[in-house]
């Protein structure tokens, strides 16, 4: 699978560095041609010419070092990459990519590539679970940027956490997974719904849910980086949008349904992760409901079931609903698939510690016709979201090779 395979692979400074070395070994031997560049601080930790005698390549860690007066070493290097690998990368490198610095070899070239790049984070546990650096991946994941999520463990600085690099073996098989993965839904085109739908009820106020958006956003940049042509419904979201796919902004429940029904017929996929609002108010008043009684009286109407009503009008179209409870999970779950004429249903717990609304991670139970198939740990909602999207692709090959 490596065979050929360009890599470049940033090594940033911390005690992890060492684990690079490992790594960069590892991926030579699986067949891959790896350059490798080093941040200043990294050099403070292995020498560059262990990197250079197992990669048989020169390293560089100065931008202006240049070995080759025909090129420009950062732009060669950005060119060159099938795919960019930062292991370890440090809470420093991972902010400067985040706010588009370029200050060295490696930030410099993060810049001009593009080619997909995969961050394996290291540092300790309390700088992983800063705000600052969550939010700094968060930003990185909505570009599209893939994460390998650090272990827990005895970490370097005495404490016991989660921060450790993963190791090499399980670096090399996510980049053996990044390249499977690459096409596995080329040509498909997916719809994905997003975020939090309102009801206005004045135009100052509205009915809403707690939705942030990122989970589906998460399952759209997935289904881009794995060959789809996506469109990506979304209601109210605190999040950016993914780049390189089509965004489609709605508000209510009426515009969502309308804006999926449009597309429907031509679609192969739909991926419902919105959390559209169940009821609106009868009627909308048309300035602003001023304060009067001590009371006051709203009544609400049902919203029309988009799940519900793109199950009953598929024809090819494979369905993947999302269910959030708060109990009686597996009964509820497999209700919602059955009533909603879904393939995949993806439900979660949001009382649980690591899932639900506004959080960076999720814990999903995966369930088809036959029951509960999957439960996925806690991980990031990129990582679900390729979780997903990987078995909604085999279903689709095993589907297609059946007939």
């Amino acid at each position: 699978m490596l065979h050929g395979k360009k890599i470049v692979l940033g090594v940033s400074g911390g005690i992890a560095a060492y684990k690079g070395a490992a790594l960069c070994s590892k991926l030579v031997q699986a067949g891959a041609e790896v350059r490798v560049i080093m941040t200043e601080s990294a050099v403070q930790f292995i020498a560059p010419l262990t990197f250079q005698t197992l990669s048989r390549h020169d390293v560089i860690v100065d931008t202006f070092d240049e070995k080759d007066a025909s090129v420009v070493s950062h732009i060669d290097l950005a060119d060159h990459a099938d795919l960019f690998v930062i292991a370890p990368a440090t809470a420093n490198i991972i902010a400067k990519m985040a706010h588009g610095m370029g200050d060295d070899m490696l930030s410099t070239t993060l810049l001009a590539t593009t080619a997909p790049v995969l961050v394996a984070p290291a540092m300790n546990v309390h700088m992983y679970a800063h705000p600052a650096v969550l939010a700094n991946m968060e930003t990185l994941a909505s570009r599209g940027v893939y994460f390998i999520e650090p272990g827990t463990g005895q970490l370097a600085c005495g404490y016991v956490g989660k921060g450790r690099l993963e190791e090499p073996e399980q670096i090399v098989e996510a980049i053996h997974r990044f390249f499977d993965q690459k096409k596995s839904l080329q040509g498909k085109k997916i719809i994905v719904t997003a975020g939090a739908t309102i009801e206005r009820i004045d135009p100052v106020r509205y009915l809403t849910n707690d939705s942030s958006g990122k989970m589906g956003f998460a399952l759209a940049a997935a289904a881009r980086d794995m060959g789809a042509e996506v469109t990506l419904i979304a209601g109210k979201t605190t999040v950016p949008a993914p780049t390189g796919v089509q965004v489609v902004r709605v508000e209510s429940a009426q515009d969502m349904l309308e804006a999926v029904l449009q597309r429907f017929d031509d679609t192969d996929i739909v991926v419902k992760a919105a959390a559209v609002t169940d009821y609106r108010p009868i009627d909308q008043a048309k300035q602003k409901i001023k304060k009067s009684a001590a009371e006051m009286t709203l009544t609400l109407v049902k919203n029309q079931d988009i799940l519900y009503t793109i199950g009953e009008r598929k024809t090819k179209q494979f369905i993947v609903g999302f269910a959030a409870e708060t109990e009686r999970i597996d009964e509820y779950a497999m209700d919602k698939l059955k009533r909603k004429r879904c393939d995949l249903l993806v439900a979660n717990d949001v009382t649980e510690e690591g899932a639900g609304f506004g959080t960076d991670t999720n814990v999903v139970r995966l369930y088809d016709a036959n029951g509960l198939i999957e439960l996925l740990p806690v991980m990031s909602k990129q990582g679900v979201a390729r979780e997903v999207l990987l078995r909604v692709a085999e279903r689709i090959r095993k589907g297609a090779q059946m007939n």
